[in-house]
Parts: structure tokens; sequence; C-alpha cells
């Protein structure tokens, strides 16, 4: 048994760390590269952020229009590199040399090779090049002979094989123009000028290269532009600027893995000091592995809502109901463990935005008016009401920063308040995420408590039919126990809804219990005492049973299975003992199951229950007589270690114990006896109400 056990705490201390690493993991890439540039910015536009200075030196880069009117004038002095082979084409070399000679003049031969050989010296160029040059507003290329010797020429001082053809067809003498025709030379002329693509493109580049970048520098700390002024042309080069100089402070590798490490470093601290709290204070919620997934979720949940709206949208962050965190952990948990985790996901969240100070004011501000004005959230219209208050927190504050920084609220730009707007209504959407949230994690809010307090539930209906007294036993339960869990700040609405359903194991067979008996028959005691313990025990594991079969939350479910704890039917118990005094019972047969009450909660409901049955036992209802029964009852619980388990304090234990005295006593107070007529007063006003009867008749 030990060794399950052990088994079972070491795969829940796996899943804590698993739990804790993951969030850790999951968070750290959400945060912004270091040295980011978080701001948002339009030309034309009111700057929405703080005053920004120049955090280092950096360069004013010149704006891409300017850039490409600057290339473009620069090229204009660009010359293409193109190769040029000078000797005549072999095709041709071996036409002039064999083909054309056949039955042509010496002088057409002479004349053709004198032409070839000029314009194949001068560059013969291809149309399709030609057009491409001049599309680039070309003048002027470079031709690379043999030995890369290099000489400028005119880009229209080149031939096309067209141009060359008309040259040659022009040129000659008339008397062989006849035999030249025949030649078709328009076929044969092909290009000897080609582009050399590396060596243009490297004097391309080089010419572009050549070229500044950047106009001027601003210095370090000198202003750049201030809260609520209109982003000039000057103004929007210089923000671009500052862009592009933090993202250059990135680029190495060395600070890349720096920074990671400090993000690795600054979530762990923030996540290590939520745990430690819930260690430390919340022990409820840190033991149970459903309840710290939880918290974690909510947690890495704004953060990624954070991060995505800063990283891929042009929305303020404000637009982000942020408030949804402390309302929902607020409803299942308390305000302390609510305002904690908003605090730890506030500072983490701080890290990605622009204007961190401002961020972390009016987050922490509005986390404390959703916990604050949510005490307990029994009706939907808290919600709104809470979303008013979020609203008019962020609307004082915003306007306070404001006055303080400016002082002058007629510069105050009115958008922010849309923002403030939208983020309270999305705050009614929480209801909506209650729900889920419970029905996910097993979770259950005040909402649900109120609910299952309705006593004209089909369960509560059946439980007033099948067991009537138990019922009523159980209703004054509730009501000794809400009172005692007010007067020690105890949950008192759980402990409500846990009283009224602590007995309905009753329900299954009600006759055995005194309170739903009439006449004095008890079929108990037709039985032998161990087999009626053993009956009136089982209420507790019939209970369970039924709370399971209509679905009652395990809060509710706790108080059926703790409120007798380990305590013994004590009636049948001691009762044996006297009957058989030599004989040494089984007292597991006389033992309910337990477990022992864990929580304030579930420890009243034990004092209130038994202090309410004891009650009814009583022959007389003096003060004194309430007061000894109460004492001894819950002194007698104290004695058997029923509240070991809890945090119970003395002074509790002392004010609940006033709290069922009190109670009781009004209950069972004294009443006033009513006087009944004299025999002959009732005569006279009997005969006097005969003659009304008579005379009414007449008429």
């Amino acid at each position: 048994m030990k060794k399950i056990h052990t088994e079972s705490l070491f795969w829940k201390n796996a899943l804590k760390v698993l739990i804790f690493i993951s969030t850790i993991a999951l968070i750290v890439p959400l945060f912004p590269s270091a040295n980011s540039f978080n701001y948002y910015f339009e030309m034309g536009k009111p700057w929405r952020y703080e005053l920004i200075t120049a955090p280092f030196d950096f360069p004013i880069y010149k704006d891409e229009q300017k850039l490409q009117d600057e290339q473009r004038e620069a090229l204009k002095n660009y010359t293409p590199y193109l190769n040029i082979d000078n000797q005549i084409p072999p095709t041709l070399n071996e036409k002039l040399s064999s083909e054309w000679t056949k039955d042509k003049s010496p002088q057409t031969i002479a004349y053709l090779t004198q032409q070839l050989t000029q314009i194949y010296q001068n560059g013969v160029i291809s149309v399709e090049l030609l057009e491409t040059l001049q599309k680039e507003q070309v003048q002027e290329v470079s031709l690379i002979e043999k030995g890369r010797k290099t000489s400028k020429k005119a880009l229209n001082t080149l031939y096309t094989p067209r141009t060359a053809y008309e040259s040659i067809i022009t040129n000659s003498p008339e008397a062989n123009q006849r035999e030249i025709l025949k030649l078709r030379l328009d076929k044969t002329l092909s290009p000897n000028v080609l582009l050399d693509t590396t060596t243009s493109t490297l004097a391309r580049q080089e010419i572009i290269n050549s070229l500044s970048l950047t106009h001027g520098m601003v210095q370090t700390g000198q202003r750049i532009i201030g809260k609520g002024e209109i982003i000039t042309e000057e103004t929007y080069q210089i923000l671009s600027s500052l862009q592009i100089a933090y993202q250059e402070r990135t680029s190495t590798i060395h600070q890349s893995v720096q920074s990671v490490i400090g993000k690795i470093l600054l979530v762990t601290l923030f996540i290590l000091l939520q745990t430690l709290y819930l260690f430390l204070f919340r022990p409820r919620i840190f033991k149970n592995i459903t309840h710290l997934a939880f918290v974690a979720l909510m947690i890495l949940l704004m953060t990624t809502l954070a991060s995505l709206t800063i990283r891929h949208t042009q929305l303020s962050i404000y637009v982000i109901p942020f408030a949804l965190l402390p309302i929902i952990i607020r409803v299942f948990f308390d305000s302390r463990t609510a305002l904690f985790a908003h605090m730890v996901s506030t500072m983490l969240i701080s890290f990605m935005v622009p204007n961190p100070f401002e961020f972390i004011i009016l987050e922490l501000a509005i986390g404390m008016a959703a916990v604050s004005s949510l005490k307990e959230m029994t009706q939907r219209s808290q919600l709104a009401q809470t979303s008013i208050w979020i609203f008019i927190t962020l609307s004082v504050l915003y306007v306070s920063f404001h006055l303080i920084s400016k002082g002058d609220i007629s510069t105050i730009s009115w958008q922010p308040f849309a923002y403030f707007a939208i983020s309270s209504l999305l705050l009614l959407f929480s209801y909506g995420f209650i729900y889920l949230f419970e029905k996910i994690f097993g979770l259950t809010s005040s909402i649900t408590l109120v609910e299952l307090t309705n006593v004209n539930s089909d369960l509560m209906i059946q439980f007033a039919e099948k067991a009537p007294g138990t019922f009523q036993h159980s209703l004054q339960v509730s009501n000794l126990a809400t009172e005692a869990a007010k007067k020690i700040n105890a949950d008192s609405l759980l402990v409500r809804t846990g009283a009224l359903y602590h007995d309905i194991g009753k329900m299954e067979h009600p006759h055995f219990f005194t309170e739903n008996q009439h006449g004095d028959h008890n079929p108990l005691n037709e039985m032998p005492l161990e087999k009626a313990a053993q009956t009136i025990i089982a209420h507790v594991s019939d209970g369970i049973k039924l709370a399971k079969k209509h679905g009652l939350p395990a809060l509710v479910t706790q108080f059926i299975s703790t409120h007798h704890g380990t305590s013994k039917a004590k009636y049948f118990y001691n009762t044996f003992r006297n009957k058989y005094p030599d004989i040494q019972p089984d007292e597991s047969l006389f033992t309910y199951p337990g477990p022992l009450p864990n929580t304030k909660e579930t420890a009243i409901l034990m004092m209130a229950d038994a202090v309410e049955a004891r009650s009814r036992s009583l022959n007389n209802y003096t003060e004194e007589n309430i007061d000894n029964m109460v004492d001894d009852m819950i002194n007698a619980q104290i004695a058997d270690g029923m509240f070991k388990e809890t945090n119970l304090s003395f002074r509790d234990v002392e004010s609940i114990k006033i709290v069922f005295k009190e109670k009781i006593k009004s209950i069972y107070h004294h009443r006033i006896a009513y006087p009944t007529l004299t025999k002959q007063e009732n005569t006279e006003e009997n005969t006097e109400n005969t003659e009304k009867s008579l005379a009414n008749k007449k008429n």
C-alpha cells in the first residue's frame, strides 16, 4: 500500500514539474526579440505612446522613394559591358572563301570583305539586346575585346543585322549591287556583340553601393517625439531608422543566445513566484493537478493573447480584456489568488508592450477593481457592474496620466476611451468561459452553487417527498452552518449548498432514520446492533452514489463523505458495550469510513449536523441546557480528533459555538400562551350571533 502511495505521489510531482516547465517553454517564444522596437506608427497620425528619445546613436535612413530617385540618377552613368569578337564570323569567312567566289567578280568579293571587316570591328548587336538597353535608357556601352581590352562606344553606333545589311547594300557600287542582293546577306549576318552579364551586374551594383543609404545622425538622448504629436515625414523617417537600428543590433547569434537566456530566467522567476505562492498559501490548489494546470493556463492565455495582438495586429493593447483572468480565477478560487495571478501575467506582458510603466499601473488597477467588485458572483448582473467599474477605473487613470504629463485636458485623445469600452464589454463573455472551464477542469463556481441551493430542483423535491424529516433537518443545518461560516469568514455559500445535500443518502432507506419515522416503531430495533450501525453508516456511501448519479460537483460531494468523519455510530456502539461488557466489538462495524473534514467549511457542517440533531433530543430548552449541549458536542468532536486536518483556530471554534447557541435559542424560544374565552363570554357571544342570523333571515 505504501509503495502504491509513493508511486502516486511521484507521478503527481512529476506532473507538477511538467506543468511548470511547459508554461515557461510556451511563454518564452511569445516575448519579442531583444532590443525590439514595439511601436506602431503612421505618418500624419498622432504618436500614441509616451515621449521617446534616442537610446543610442543611429543614422537616419533615406526613404525608399528617395533611394530609388538617387539610384535612377546615378544609373544614367551606368555602361553595360558587352563582349565583342572583332573577327568576321567563321560562317561568313567560309562563304567569302568558297561559295561566294563562284561566278562573282573580284570587285564584289573585295567590297564584301572590306565591308564585313569594318562592320564586325564596329560591332553587331541583336535587336532584342538593343531594345533592352534602350528601355534602360543606356546611352553608352563598354566593349570588351580579346585580351580584356575595354573601349566605350555609343549604343547607337552599333549595328544590328538589319542595319548592317542595309549599310552594305547602300554603300555598294551600282555595278555590283545585283550580285550582292543575290547573296541574301540579311539571312546570313549574325551578332558578334553579347552582354557580359557578370561584369555588367557587378558594375551596376557598384554604382548602387556607392550611394549613401543615410543622411544625418541622431545622437543618444536626442528627443524624437512626444505623446500626442503628429508624425511628420521627417519624424516618420527617424522612427523608421530607429526600428532598423534595433533590428541590426539583434542580428548576431551571440546576442540572440543571451537574449533567450534572459527571457528564460525572467519567465522562470515569475512562474516560480506564482508556484511558491500556491505552495505556501493555497496548498489545496497546489496539491490539485487540475487546479494548478488551470491557473497556469489562464496566465498562458493572457500572455499569448497580448503577444499575438502586438505582433500581428494594429490594435491597441488595451482592447484585450485582461480582467478576464482575475474575474475567472476569483469565481473559482479567491480574491488573493486571482490578484496574484493577474500581477504575474501583467509583469510578463509588460516586457512586450511599448509603455510598460503605464501598462502595469492600469492593469494592476483593473485587477483590484475586478476582485473588489466581485466578492461573490451569484448573479449575471454582477459581471455588468464589474465591467462598468473597470471602465471607470481605466478612464480615470488615463485622464490622470495625461494631466500629470501634459497639464492640459484639451489635448487629450479620446480614442483610448473606445478601447477601454470595448475591453470592458468583452468581459461580459466571461460568463461563457466560466461555464466552459467548469466542464473542462471540473471546477465549481458560485453560480453553480446558487443553482444547487434551489430547493425546487428535481433532486430537492424528491428529497423532501421521500425523507421529509431529513429534509427539514438539512434545512436547519444549512441555516446554522451558513451563519457560522459568515462569522469566521468561511465560504458561506459553499457551506449552505453542502449542508443541503449532506444527508441525501437517507433517501435510499428513509424509514430507518428517526426523523422520518411515525409512531414508536423503529425497524432498527429488530436488527443486531452491528447490522443496525452498518445500516445507518451506509447513508454516507449511498449519498456519494446519488451525488455522482445526479452530477453534483466534487466540492459538494466532499460534504457528504466528511460530515461524520471517522466517528462512531455511538448510539449502537455504546449500547453494544453496555449490553455485552465482556465482549470486545469490531469497532470498524460501528465506524464511519471518513475521510475527516479538511476545510473550515466541512468542519462547520460536521459541527452543525451534530448540534442540530442533538438539539432535538433535549427535554428542556433552557439557555443553560442549550449552552451545555453545544459545548459538549463540539468538545467531544475535538477530543476525537475530527478537526485535526483543518485550519480552524480556537477563536474560530468559540465563534462557531456562540452562533450555534444563539440560533438554537431563537429556534426553541419560549412562546406566549394565547388566553381562551370563559364559558359565560362564549355563551353571550353565541346568543348574539344567533340573533343576528335570525334578523338577517327575516330581512
